[in-house]
């Protein structure tokens, strides 16, 4: 894993020029290295994982072809083979230099080819084309900015929006979406002008700065799969491939482990490879109280001992909160979601302790049913069954609860008032509002100026993907498919990437595999969800490797203790950044609707924990990325 950048037709005398490698540096602190010829300029920041040689340092150049990659090639031995059967030398070991002969002899059709996470440009000189690629599920990050003349392309947001005219116009989609969700979907980012190449696309860039799109990956949803024999044994079989491929490296790999099933069922899988050392994040008894949080580290713990691994805990306290300006500026968005700063403690922790890579089990709740959402929106459609004046009378109570007394959480109240929000609506409409935290007239209050058109916008457009595949009434795999291109994509893959890469530590999501993701797909919803277990087929696959206590354990998040935090360490950066002269000053939300919100959190009748630290880290990134 490394940083990439590129620049076409700009000025290079300007000084930001000097600073590219600097900024993208923690991606890649082994190796930074530039190419430039004629209107163009590539730079490379190396975190050395596959040939560890400075001879594979990047940008690599060959026989005409340049090349800048971020990410790894898993089946790079397999292709080298076949490349060197049919004639083709090499002056190193890495998985660059068989990336690069595998497009010089098939071009984009390469890309078909690659098992992998990736994000590269290669430049040929003598057609002084440039060719883009990320891989099909956008695992690794790939921002550009185009105005038909101009061109540049970075691994992270931060190094393009500082680029020599480059427009830093606000996209008022994004900033709405972003408060809705927590995240940003989709392609855009927080600026007009700069977008995200989308995942299974390659792009050609002309000379002269034209930018051509195209797609050359999307997965298959024809249903092959209803046999839960045969279901299992096809998952079993492909994840195992996966971890196995997800260890090719020639340093140490690591793994996250929760003590759930998907980290569990990962690390027993690798272990069976190669000895293993796990990082887990231990919560303070006191921050559980206010969440109602399981004890992860325990179930962690038990696995580690059971199996012999090299376990690490790390204790996640309030203190931690000093650390959400960085964490703000390294995630490039304004992401709400905690998770970033336990992926970022583990990622430095293993750092710390000479680890490179780490393995994550991410992508297995989207693929398999794993959400408590998914489950909440088929409750919904039954609920709907309900005679009116009863959900009416349901309604009326639960909002009239207290969510927390003192500083104990009220779990059960803070479900119910948050599953009343979507529980009579449509399917697809109903799956939206389950992880947003506005409906439309609270968007709308929230902000000073009209987003009625951005917020018909986020409801369309997930209408539209929920829509696209699978049968009418097949409602499991269709919230799959959704969190696959939505929250996958747009939440987990990205901060997950920034975070891990803030600590220069490389994950690898052996789930996000693209044997793995077809077969998932492939699967009937009835198989995933079964006698009202979620995650059905995934856990009859981890009884082959697991102790049940981990497997049918209660569901935990891998977040932070954001309730407790925002009522704790955090109040004084709420009432220094959230104040009503500062929302005033900032001139984007309504001070009277953000007052409310914290008054009504800070008396226990709503939850609206995430809503405000999602406003904080917001006015932070407006700091980092506007005021500086």
């Amino acid at each position: 894993m490394c940083g990439i950048a590129g620049f076409l037709n700009f000025n290079y005398s300007n000084p930001y020029f000097d600073s590219v490698n600097v900024i993208q540096q923690h991606r890649g602190p082994d190796a930074q290295s530039s190419y430039q010829k004629e209107n163009l300029k590539l730079f490379h920041q190396r975190l050395s994982i596959i040939d560890m040689s400075d001879d594979a340092n990047q940008p690599f150049e060959k026989e005409g072809l340049v090349i800048v990659f971020n990410g790894e090639i898993y089946n790079y031995k397999a292709l080298r083979k076949r490349l060197s059967d049919e004639g083709v030398s090499f002056s190193t070991t890495s998985d660059t230099e068989v990336l690069l002969e595998l497009y010089r002899i098939k071009g984009a059709d390469c890309l078909n080819d690659l098992e992998g996470m990736f994000a590269f440009a290669i430049y040929n000189q003598r057609s002084r084309n440039l060719f883009l690629a990320r891989d099909p599920f956008g695992i690794k990050p790939f921002f550009y900015y185009s105005n038909g003349i101009k061109f540049a392309f970075a691994s992270e947001l931060k190094t393009l929006v500082k680029a020599p005219g480059v427009d830093k116009e606000i996209n008022l989609n994004s900033l709405t979406a972003s408060l809705n969700y927590l995240w940003i979907p989709g392609n855009n980012s927080m600026f007009s002008s700069i977008e995200k190449l989308p995942a299974g696309h390659y792009a050609n860039v002309s000379p002269k700065g034209l930018f051509e799109l195209k797609q050359y990956y999307k997965p298959s949803t024809l249903i092959s799969f209803s046999n839960e024999i045969e279901a299992i044994d096809a998952i079993d079989y492909a994840l195992q491939n996966s971890v196995k491929r997800h260890l090719e490296a020639d340093v140490p790999v690591s793994a996250f482990l929760s003590g759930g099933l998907d980290s569990s069922l990962l690390s027993v899988l690798a272990h069976k490879h190669q000895p293993l050392s796990t990082y887990s994040i231990a919560i303070a008894q006191k921050d559980k109280s206010v969440e109602q949080m399981p004890d992860d580290a325990k179930y962690a713990r038990q696995l580690a001992k059971q199996h012999g691994f090299d376990h690490h805990e790390i204790q996640i306290d309030p203190s931690i909160t000093k650390e959400l300006p960085h964490m703000v500026y390294h995630l490039d968005e304004p992401i709400g979601d905690p998770a970033a700063i336990n992926t970022y403690l583990i990622s430095k922790a293993a750092r710390d302790h000479g680890v490179k890579v780490l393995l994550s089990g991410m992508g297995a709740d989207e693929l398999f049913f794993g959400y408590r959402r998914q489950m909440a929106t088929l409750l919904a459609l039954k609920y709907q069954n309900i005679p009116k004046p009863v959900r009416s009378l349901i309604n009326a109570t639960a909002n009239t609860l207290p969510v927390k007394i003192g500083s104990k959480g009220i779990k059960p109240v803070r479900w119910a008032q948050r599953f009343l929000t979507f529980a009579n609506l449509s399917p697809a409409d109903a799956y939206q509002r389950s992880y947003s935290y506005y409906d439309s007239n609270e968007l709308s209050n929230l902000f000073t100026g009209d987003v009625t058109s951005q917020t018909n916008e986020l409801i369309g457009s997930h209408r539209a993907l929920f829509n696209e595949a699978y049968g009418d009434k097949d409602y499991i795999n269709k919230m799959c498919f959704t969190d696959m291109h939505y929250f996958m994509q747009g939440l987990n893959l990205t901060y997950t990437d920034r975070a891990s890469m803030a600590a220069s530590v490389e994950v690898r999501v052996p789930f996000i595999d693209k044997e793995v993701v077809e077969l998932a797909l492939a699967i009937k919803g009835t198989l995933k969800f079964k006698n009202r277990t979620q995650k059905y087929l995934l856990k009859k696959v981890g009884e082959r490797h697991l102790p049940k206590s981990i497997i049918y354990r209660p569901k935990a998040s891998f977040g932070a203790p954001i309730r407790s935090w925002i009522s704790g360490s955090l109040s004084p950066m709420v009432q220094d950044l959230l104040n009503s002269d500062s929302i005033k000053n900032r001139g984007i939300f309504n001070p009277t609707f953000v007052a409310n919100l914290i008054k009504e959190d800070k008396e226990g009748k709503k939850d609206n924990a995430y809503q405000i630290y999602q406003l904080l880290t917001t006015e932070l990134w407006f700091q980092n990325f506007i005021d500086n």
